[in-house]
């Protein structure tokens, strides 16, 4: 694969994954937007500082956990015979990117429980985050807000295993994260006003993207595959 078809590769990629997060938003409200709307109501957060450290705490945790999962797959990758461990990885991980996106439609065979720490841990410290203060709680609460269970950000974490470079598996997170912003930032504002049909739909096609994301990456793996399969044999 040449720098060119590499570098339009990994511009769609960003792409999706902006779209997934954009899509994603009514998804994000629907779940998250009540417990962000309440824990800036228990702040008591005045000004913009508190609002861009949670949401500037839950981006780059995004963007760290990109840089971590590109950092596993590339030690999956470098033990054995290097192209087929990771035309096998990425195969791997369009599988799995393309059940998570199924498991968003309510139609995967296998659902997701997976989450990156424990759920009632995680909404105990959501809690006493507020105790705080406004900045360094918000930043507290926008960290454990990128940690919460979700099948959008565990389909994204996966697909940055095979990120080429720990710097590529960050922009892919970062990408997502960035989608999800314009709904995030204005949870206190648009909770409730987006009815659950809306937000049905916005998720449906945010799992379409997802479902995308993976076809590409096991399309990817595959072709990667059999070159390296009939250069080794």
């Amino acid at each position: 694969m040449d720098h060119t078809q590499h570098h339009a590769i990994a511009e769609f990629s960003y792409w999706l994954a902006f779209m997934t997060g954009l899509l994603g938003s009514g998804h994000c409200l629907g779940m998250c937007g009540g417990l962000v709307s309440g824990f800036f109501m228990k702040l008591g957060a005045k000004g913009v500082w508190p609002y861009l450290a949670y949401h500037g705490a839950r981006v780059s945790l995004y963007a760290a956990v990109g840089i971590i999962a590109a950092a596993i797959g590339a030690v999956l990758v470098s033990t054995g015979q290097i192209g087929l461990w990771q035309g096998a990885l990425q195969i791997v991980a369009g599988i799995v990117v393309i059940l998570l996106g199924l498991d968003l439609l309510g139609v995967s065979p296998v659902r997701n429980r997976l989450g990156f720490a424990p759920i009632a841990w995680l909404r105990k410290q959501f809690t006493l985050a507020v105790q705080k203060g406004p900045v360094v709680g918000a930043l507290i609460g926008g960290t454990i807000n990128g940690l919460m269970p979700c099948s959008m950000t565990m389909a994204m974490a996966v697909k940055a295993t095979t990120a080429p470079s720990v710097l590529e598996g960050g922009l892919l997170m970062l990408a997502f994260g960035a989608g999800t912003l314009p709904s995030m930032l204005s949870a206190s504002f648009l909770f409730g006003k987006l009815g659950p049909r809306l937000r049905g739909w916005l998720l449906k096609g945010a799992a379409l993207f997802v479902i995308a994301l993976g076809v590409s990456t096991l399309w990817q793996g595959l072709r990667y595959y059999a070159v390296m399969r009939s250069l080794i044999g």
